[in-house]
């Protein structure tokens, strides 16, 4: 239960691209109801230090581990020679935080918990989907994040989606045109960007 359906399929579209897709279960079989994220009914903060049941954090000592070792597989196991890393909210902390420790290209969709410092320095190209309402990833934070990547050089792009909110490219209202159109072409954004950076 710790994977979420939507990144099982998003997962699966990577892979139908032709990329070696590995899915971490960084929440260690507890995640977050959807519905108890949208509707506000948990204290996230609370969350990340505890989990559900107080004792499974999801915190940087509790998943640094999963994210090392899943490298550490996909470049020993499977003798990846280029590695393209996907964060999607929680994840993009993570994708960033160990980017120097073997990712060649990124891309993050509306990032949440992005350390400043880690992000400038990154050393390869990031893609960045962003929500146009993200309580998490504002305004101000996007205009940060720019500027922290315009100083880095390496290669990046930012892609603002209108009228979605955080969580759009995993979870919409795909009967509004505006909302499904936002999550799949931010799914394409990924997908052109790794073709870019990834294809031999």
């Amino acid at each position: 239960m710790g994977i979420w359906q939507n990144s099982r399929l998003l997962a699966d579209e990577f892979a139908s691209n032709g990329y070696l897709t590995l899915l971490l279960d960084t929440f260690n079989g507890d995640p977050l109801p959807v519905r108890a994220v949208v509707n506000d009914e948990v204290d996230i903060f609370k969350w990340l230090a505890g989990g559900s049941t107080g004792d499974n954090p999801h915190n940087e000592p509790a998943v640094d581990p999963i994210v090392l070792d899943a490298i550490k597989f996909l470049r020993e196991e499977y003798a990846v020679k280029k590695l393209g890393a996907v964060g999607y909210c929680f994840g993009a902390k993570y994708l960033v935080r160990h980017w120097n420790d073997g990712i060649d290209a990124g891309y993050l969709a509306h990032p949440s918990f992005v350390d400043a410092g880690e992000l400038a320095a990154i050393n390869g190209p990031v893609s960045i989907a962003a929500a146009e309402t993200d309580h998490i990833f504002p305004a101000e934070k996007r205009h940060e994040t720019e500027d922290i990547l315009v100083k880095n050089g390496k290669q990046y792009q930012l892609t603002l989606y209108s009228k979605v909110a955080h969580g759009f490219a995993t979870r919409c209202d795909l009967s509004k045109r505006e909302q499904k159109w936002a999550k799949e072409q931010a799914f394409y954004q990924a997908i052109v960007w790794f073709d870019e950076y990834l294809r031999e």
